[in-house]
């Protein structure tokens, strides 16, 4: 299964890449696939890379519902939060 998390561009980088915030935690993300993203927008990454731009309503729409299923499935946790929360 193949899960996009929805992060929120905080810093763009001088190689193309960005700092995205993804429930509390920075990751670098390549941003090749969205070239004109901008700090503020959300993005939906997966694998460190970001494949769409999505609107805020659909981000946090998607982030209540992970949300959610990290309550029945702790291996969820990981994907929101970071690894230490395997």
């Amino acid at each position: 299964m193949c899960i996009g998390i929805p992060g929120q561009i905080v810093e763009r980088l001088a190689d193309g890449s960005a700092k995205v915030d993804v429930c509390g935690v920075q990751r670098d993300v390549n941003l090749t696939l969205v070239g004109d993203a901008a700090v503020g927008q959300w993005v939906l990454v997966h694998v460190g890379f970001a494949m769409s731009i999505i609107d805020e309503a659909e981000a946090r729409d998607t982030l209540d519902a992970l949300q959610n299923m990290f309550e029945v499935e702790p291996d969820v946790g990981a994907l929101l939060y970071g690894e230490e929360h395997r």
